[in-house]
């Protein structure tokens, strides 16, 4: 009887790659939009604030693909993970089982975190864990059953996928413009970034899933009745990032073989290829581009975009060898839900400290507009030096 095959090495793109995105979430302490409000005339302040914002509607910035990166990367992890519990001799009724309790813990999770400083439990379901959660076990069940590394099978599922949520929001009966009053759905009328012609059925919280939220968010128990999102982000997000975690978990196959040149430059190809068929549906009108609510073509346009960053990582620090500079990163990623949690729950602790030994006007010190910043380098210093000392001690919070 031949021995199990031996589980796939680590990644170190990966890892740096996760702690990348992890940085960018942790960096908004830093509150670049506000200190860019404080210097309207200076073009660098301007773009740092702009790309640590959220577009309104359509459109990209570079913190718009913090959610899709790290979504992916669980995919791309998932490769691994199944490749060693079967190289480990693992059932599948247990891998099944880890799967769902993972599941379950990343959703209660996220629900947690976005009920913190409320007065009761806030049943919200588009928090980025809550989201990876719903999706998650039928990921895993994706991934188990081509353990081949073979993309086609999931290249399709994610086709269908796409093809399926795109029909469910072309199909919805779109009220139109008389529907926005601010308070049926907090959108005025008069809000610019309202899409026209046949892109109306992607309309911020009058679309096929901010529907299906006012029904299902209120079987829950609510202070008051939910009416609509703020931010216009639904549940039923899940549906298409499970197709974005199916794109890492193509990728996580294919870097399973091991990092070379090749790995590179398909990781590459599809990416440029996924960014341009994206941009080029939003660009006819037949999908507009939208995180919010995670239009088809945004998973092929974020999509796109991890592919060639991931891409990019591969080449410096798996084929090239230059990993050294990642290290700050990959001490971050190594506790990626520790960081994540951290990122929501430690700010004020670690400001009022800082405030309460060192003086309530510490951070002014640098200037009034540059408070807000100079407070945010603290912050990040001290959950980094906190990650840094689990990694040390080898301590990982793992899910």
């Amino acid at each position: 009887m031949s021995p199990p095959p031996a589980p796939p090495p680590r990644a170190t793109s990966v890892d740096a790659y996760r702690g990348l995105v992890m940085f960018l979430m942790m960096a908004e302490v830093l509150r670049l939009s506000r200190v860019a409000k404080a210097f309207p005339d200076d073009p660098v302040w301007q773009f740092l604030g702009h790309h640590q914002t959220h577009a309104e509607w359509r459109g990209c910035t570079l913190h718009d693909l913090i959610q899709p990166s790290f979504s992916f990367l669980v995919g791309t992890a998932l490769a691994f993970s199944v490749a060693g519990r079967v190289a480990r001799g693992q059932s599948f009724g247990r891998q099944l089982a880890h799967a769902v309790w993972r599941s379950a813990a990343l959703i209660f999770l996220g629900v947690f975190l976005r009920s913190v400083g409320r007065g009761a439990t806030n049943w919200t379901f588009e928090d980025t864990l809550t989201q990876i959660g719903l999706g998650y076990t039928p990921l895993f069940l994706l991934a188990y059953a081509r353990r081949d590394g073979k993309p086609g099978w999931h290249f399709a599922t994610v086709a269908v996928i796409l093809v399926g949520c795109w029909a469910a929001f072309a199909a919805f009966p779109s009220a139109g413009p008389p529907y926005y009053v601010a308070k049926q759905s907090g959108v005025p009328e008069d809000w610019p970034h309202h899409p026209s012609g046949f892109a109306v059925h992607w309309d911020k919280n009058n679309n096929a899933a901010a529907n299906f939220d006012d029904w299902f968010l209120n079987r829950f128990p609510r202070a008051k009745p939910f009416r609509f999102n703020p931010g216009g982000y639904t549940t039923m997000n899940f549906v298409p990032t499970l197709a974005t975690m199916l794109l890492g978990l193509v990728a996580g196959g294919w870097l399973r073989a091991g990092p070379s040149w090749a790995v590179v430059r398909r990781l590459a190809a599809v990416g440029a290829a996924s960014l341009a068929l994206g941009y080029g549906l939003d660009a006819a009108g037949v999908c507009p581009s939208v995180k919010r609510i995670w239009t088809p073509s945004w998973v092929l346009f974020s999509g796109g975009w991890c592919f060639l960053i991931l891409a990019g990582f591969v080449a410096v620090c798996d084929v090239l060898g230059r990993a050294e500079w990642s290290f700050p990163l990959r001490v971050i990623g190594a506790n990626s839900i520790v960081a994540y949690c951290a990122a929501h729950l430690l700010d004020d602790f670690i400001v009022g400290s800082v405030k309460t030994h060192l003086g309530a006007d510490v951070f002014r010190r640098f200037g009034t507009a540059y408070e807000p910043f100079a407070a945010g380098v603290v912050i990040l210093a001290v959950n980094w030096l906190v990650l840094y000392w689990m990694y040390r001690n080898r301590i990982f919070v793992r899910i």
